[in-house]
């Protein structure tokens, strides 16, 4: 018998390696041949090629990330989560014999996180898109942003202008082009999660016709949300075709002509003279009732436009009220959009702040696209927002409300004007804002409000088990940090400079690329529960003299544990942190001989202890590589058995030796 299995977690190290060694062990021990391919931070290796394929009996895919399926057509497949190849290999083993076959198709697979639940599938569509759209948001708003800083400036008839035929004016428009194909990117890539590949083209055109208004009698587009109803409806309608009974000479051009073609032309049709005409009427009506209160209280006329232009980032309620401040400038009435323009930076610019504020909330990716946000803001681009906003939507958007109310409310008492239909803290530097100290007021205010209401929100919705950002199909990768967790995530950290060689390291004592010493290795751990390990781990840590603040290390380590135990099973746990706390990478082993109640998946206490600590700049592959490796070696039990039989520090580390 021949099998074959794929083993990966969100971020790629611990549990992605355990597993593959659990698997391998399992399967050596019945006398089959298998060969795993694992997808770890340092990419994928061992790789499954065709020849494999083609001779295995069947495939065992322990995956908490989505992983591709097509290549596997015709073979029997099993998918579970990654802590089920740890726990149960045999169990896998037997049970992928009777597993169903796979008809074949490329979408990425909706598996079960930690080896249990299964994350709903429009959760995992919806952050699909989103990982796709990021890329598009951020080289499109920064491009037009520096083409308006250097090659714009003020004009009362057309905002900021950039001369047409100048360089700028071609940098800008690269820039709008990625702008132009961010909606449908998300509308796309959410109906691929659902309907695989031939769902791709109806979603990319659907979220087209939703971001063009023109097409359905709208001044303004229905921007990321229709691009998120489109991106569905095309899912789940390319599913339901599916099912149709067709003969079997129509079923290989079902795929690639029939789906797309039918569903494509429907989802057009249906948006245009269905969902596309309460647009055009919500976008009208609005108009009409904003027009109304024009002699009502500035401060509640500010509020609700800073709500309007805070809803939705460029749909019908934003461009509502940023029209109607735009009109009104050739009257006049130069106050209207001085209130738009003071709420308009306050998306980006408060969920960028959010990242900085909460880093532990948020991916490296979010963290990336955080700054982005800032830079886009300060250029009045709110679409730098909308990630955050499509990700985390129940948060994100009620945050950006309340803060673009708050700062529209604030300019409006203050009687600020803008002479261009423009926003952000560019148009006050290029001298278009009468009342500039209280403008910039204004935007702050807000920004703060927007970022700690979104901090609190994220925090509340994470403390109840709500999912963070972790991208579908080009994963995003979670905020968790270095070592290993209930879902296998880690991180990296370069050797230090001067000690990563191994001849230098083994004079001095040192393994794991110099991060661990006998100086960081201690055979007793006193502690008898989680969290005065912890402490005693970092005290450890602190002996090694790249701890600068141990307390600030517990804390961090404390908090990593909120997020997920880092109890494997099989007696072991790294705890871990990503601070700075520490000024270089440090990693340190403990032996507890009763065992500390770690919450580990097995129910075992911990007894091997690893810890492992990197400053928050700290990033490399070859922390990855000896992370992965410590996590294989721990799989072996001889190993195990040789780190709890050593007789001292210095017999600790010569077992640690053989990570390599």
């Amino acid at each position: 018998m021949r099998l074959l299995a794929v083993t990966a977690c969100p971020t790629g190290i611990a549990h992605t390696y355990m597993a593959a060694e659990k698997l391998a062990q399992a399967a050596e021990s019945r006398g089959i041949d298998m060969k795993v391919e694992t997808q770890g931070s340092i990419g994928a290796e061992n790789v499954l090629d065709d020849n494999d394929v083609r001779q295995a009996d069947g495939v065992i895919v322990a995956a908490d990330k989505d992983v591709d399926l097509s290549r596997f057509a015709g073979k029997r497949v099993l998918t579970v989560g990654v802590a089920e190849g740890i726990r149960h290999p045999e169990q896998l083993i037997e049970r992928v014999l009777s597993a169903p076959v796979h008809t074949g198709g490329g979408a990425p697979t909706a598996l079960a996180s930690g080896g249990g639940k299964e994350r709903s599938a429009g959760y995992k569509a919806l952050m699909n898109g989103v990982s796709y759209m990021i890329p598009f948001v951020v080289v499109g708003g920064l491009l037009i942003a520096i083409s308006l800083s250097l090659g714009g400036h003020t004009d009362p008839s057309g905002g900021l202008v950039i001369p047409k035929d100048s360089f700028w004016m071609d940098v800008n428009n690269i820039g709008v082009i990625g702008f132009t194909l961010m909606v449908p990117i998300l509308s796309g890539y959410i109906a691929y999660a659902i309907g695989d590949r031939p769902a791709l083209v109806p979603g990319m055109i659907g979220g087209w016709i939703a971001n063009t208004g023109e097409l359905y009698d709208s001044k303004a587009g229905a921007g990321f949300i229709g691009a998120i109803v489109t991106g569905f409806l095309a899912g789940y309608l390319v599913l339901w075709i599916k099912k149709v009974k067709v003969p079997k000479f129509v079923q290989p051009i079902m795929p690639i002509i029939v789906i797309p073609i039918v569903a494509t032309t429907a989802l057009g049709l249906f948006f245009i003279y269905v969902i596309g005409k309460p647009i055009s009427w919500v976008f009208e009506h609005l108009t009409d009732w904003l027009s109304g209160m024009t002699g009502t209280s500035a401060v509640l006329l500010g509020a609700i436009l800073g709500l309007m232009i805070a809803f939705d980032m460029g749909g019908p309620v934003n461009k509502t009220a940023f029209l109607f401040g735009a009109g009104l400038i050739a009257t006049g009435n130069q106050t209207v959009m001085g209130m738009c323009a003071a709420a308009i930076p306050v998306m980006p610019l408060g969920q960028g702040l959010a990242t900085l504020l909460r880093r532990r909330l948020y991916s490296e990716q979010e963290r990336e696209t955080g700054f982005a946000a800032l830079f886009m803001g300060c250029f009045g681009i709110s679409e730098g927002a909308i990630p955050f906003a499509a990700a985390r939507p129940a948060q994100v958007i009620p945050a950006n409300m309340l803060g673009g109310a708050v700062a529209g409310a604030i300019a409006g008492v203050a009687g600020v004007e803008d002479a261009v239909p423009h926003g952000g803290p560019i148009v006050a530097v290029l001298g278009a804002v009468s009342g500039v100290p209280m403008f910039f007021v204004a935007v702050v205010i807000g920004s703060v409000v927007t970022a700690l209401t979104t901090v609190a929100l994220v925090d509340v919705s994470e403390r109840r088990g709500a999912p963070a950002l972790a991208g579908a199909g080009a994963a995003v990768p979670e905020p968790v940090l270095v070592g290993a967790s209930v879902g296998g995530a880690t991180e990296s950290a370069k050797p230090v400079a001067g000690v990563g060689s191994s001849a230098e390291a083994e004079e001095a004592g040192e393994v794991l690329s110099g991060h661990l010493t006998e100086r960081t290795v201690r055979v007793r751990l006193d502690a008898t529960d989680k969290e005065a390990a912890i402490r005693e781990m970092a005290g450890l840590l602190a002996r090694g003299g790249r701890v600068v603040d141990a307390d600030e290390l517990v804390a961090a380590a404390l908090r990593r544990e909120e997020q997920g135990t880092t109890g494997l099973g099989e007696e072991i746990a790294i705890p871990h942190a990503k601070t700075d706390a520490v000024s270089a990478p440090v990693v340190g082993f403990a032996r507890s001989d009763e065992g500390v109640e770690w919450d580990s998946p097995d129910g075992t206490k911990a007894r091997l202890v690893f810890m492992i600590a990197v400053p928050e700049a700290a990033a490399g592959d070859e922390h990855l590589r000896i992370l992965s490796l410590l996590s294989r070696r721990l799989m072996d039990a001889g190993f195990r058995e040789r780190l709890l039989a050593a007789p001292d520090e210095a017999a600790v580390v010569e077992v640690l030796r053989e990570v390599g």
